[in-house]
């Protein structure tokens, strides 16, 4: 039997390192991982990182500047960090240094599993970055437990990494050949671009309530059942993806006109036909809207002939 093909989404979470969370108020240890030169370290500038060849570089603890320590974990018995900079004493030039969006193409066809420590370490960059003072009194914030907490140097308040979580869903409705998937169009997309349907889930909401408010909200269509699909780490800049898939109840397009400009149910040969003549662009890669498409479909997007 040919084994099944990994979803595309599943690059950025497979292979999940050990984040040792209890040494992270270990300072002896951390200083004797930060003396070790097998310790690897990624340098972030911001919330940017630096490609080289191809590749995200780590470097040794004596070669990295000094900044923000991130502990991130235990990889095959060795122990990454990450040190977060400011831009302006980032080594190299600015032009260099890229966002994460930029580097997940790489990501996609890395072997070595890095994918996790990086998602790790661009969302505590990005929360240090958001989060500059206390919510609370106003008051400055350091940096605590291996960069994983924030403390209010006033009111003594501690701060938490957050993450938003997000809904993303195929809908469908209809059997067999006839089956169709509803996919729509942002306002701010090039022509013939088209997805899945996501939203945020909100305060006293359930995953489920979320996916069939924000469909009836997007688009006007009524979803009945709502299966869990999987998740996806997306620190741009601090959500979780969580996909599912979900059985429409109703079937008439009244599209919000604000969020959506447009939607519409593709079948399987519409959808095919249309991506084949470039007409239909779908998400493609790493991110879990081409994973749910690809689900429904039922063979892979990309190969010879697709648009």
């Amino acid at each position: 039997m040919t084994a099944q093909r990994p979803l595309p989404h599943v690059a950025l979470s497979a292979h999940a390192h050990n984040r040792m969370g209890l040494r992270r108020t270990d300072e002896a240890w951390l200083a004797e991982r930060m003396s070790d030169p097998a310790t690897r370290v990624l340098v972030v500038a911001g919330i940017r990182l630096r490609p080289v060849e191809g590749s995200v570089q780590w470097t040794a603890p004596q070669e990295a500047p000094e900044g923000t320590l991130v502990l991130l974990g235990d990889r095959d018995g060795v122990v990454h960090v990450a040190v977060v900079v400011d831009p302006a004493d980032a080594p190299g030039s600015a032009d260099e240094w890229v966002p994460l969006r930029a580097v997940l193409p790489l990501l996609a066809q890395d072997a070595t599993g890095q994918a996790p420590l990086l998602m790790h370490a661009i969302g505590l960059a990005e929360w240090h970055h958001a989060t500059r003072f206390c919510p609370r009194c106003g008051g400055t914030l350091v940096s605590r437990a291996a960069g994983h907490e924030l403390r209010c140097t006033q009111c003594d308040r501690a701060q938490f990494p957050r993450t938003d979580p997000a809904v993303i869903m195929a809908i469908t409705h209809g059997e067999g050949d006839d089956e169709a998937i509803l996919l729509g169009r942002n306002v701010a997309w090039p022509a013939g671009r088209w997805s899945t349907l996501a939203g945020f889930c909100e305060p006293g909401e359930t995953l489920e309530d979320a996916v069939r408010r924000e469909v009836a909200e997007e688009v006007g269509v009524t979803v009945g059942e709502v299966t869990y699909f999987g998740s996806q780490p997306w620190p741009l800049p601090a959500s979780l993806m969580l996909g599912f898939t979900g059985r429409a109840v109703t079937t008439e397009i009244d599209v919000d006109g604000a969020e959506i400009e447009e939607a519409r149910w593709w079948t399987r040969t519409d959808f095919e036909a249309a991506a084949r003549a470039g007409e239909l662009l779908v998400p493609r890669g790493v991110s879990i809207s081409s994973s749910l498409i690809e689900s429904w479909f039922g063979r892979p997007l990309d190969g010879p002939g697709w648009g």
